[in-house]
C-alpha cells in the first residue's frame, strides 16, 4: 500500500509505503511454586505485549524464542501461535499474552521473535528484544 500527498506549489510529491510493523515487550515475575533450587529448576512467568505501530493491519502467525541460562545453555521454543492464539491486530490495536519459562539456573535470558502477515500478504518479523530470567534481587 502507498500513501501520497501531491502539492501543486512547486511541484512538490511526497510518497512513502505503508509499513507493516509490531512493538513487543515483556514483563518478568519468578514463580517460586515452580522453581526447585535443589533440582536445578527455577520457572519464571512472562507477560508479552504486542503492539501494532504499523500502519497496516497484520496477523501474528507464529514464535520464535531463545532461552538461555546462566551456563549457557540454550533452548530453542517454536510453533504456531501464542496460547493458542494468532491475533489479527489493526493500526494501534494491542495484544497481551502470559506464558512461562524453566531454566536449570538462577538466572538467565530470553529473545525472540513473531512471525507475521499483513492482510497484503506481506511476510514480517517482529522482534522482541532480549529479557532477564531473574528473582528479583540478583540483578545489578
Amino acid at each position: 500500500m502507498v500513501a501520497a500527498a501531491a502539492s501543486i506549489t512547486g511541484l512538490t510529491l511526497e510518497c512513502r509505503m505503508a509499513q507493516a510493523q509490531f512493538r513487543c515487550s515483556a514483563v518478568v515475575q519468578a514463580l517460586p511454586e515452580q522453581t526447585d533450587p535443589e533440582r536445578g529448576l527455577f520457572a519464571y512467568s512472562y507477560k508479552i505485549t504486542i503492539e501494532n505501530t504499523g500502519d497496516v493491519a497484520a496477523q501474528l502467525i507464529a514464535r520464535h524464542w531463545t532461552i538461555t541460562d546462566a551456563r549457557g545453555q540454550v533452548q530453542q521454543v517454536q510453533g504456531l501461535a501464542v496460547v493458542g492464539h494468532q491475533p489479527y491486530l489493526q493500526p494501534g490495536e494491542s495484544f497481551q499474552y502470559s506464558s512461562w519459562a524453566q531454566i536449570a539456573t538462577p538466572q538467565g535470558s530470553m529473545s525472540g521473535r513473531f512471525l507475521c502477515v499483513t492482510e497484503q500478504a506481506e511476510v514480517f518479523y517482529a522482534p522482541v528484544p532480549e529479557f532477564a530470567l531473574a528473582e528479583p534481587g540478583l540483578l545489578h
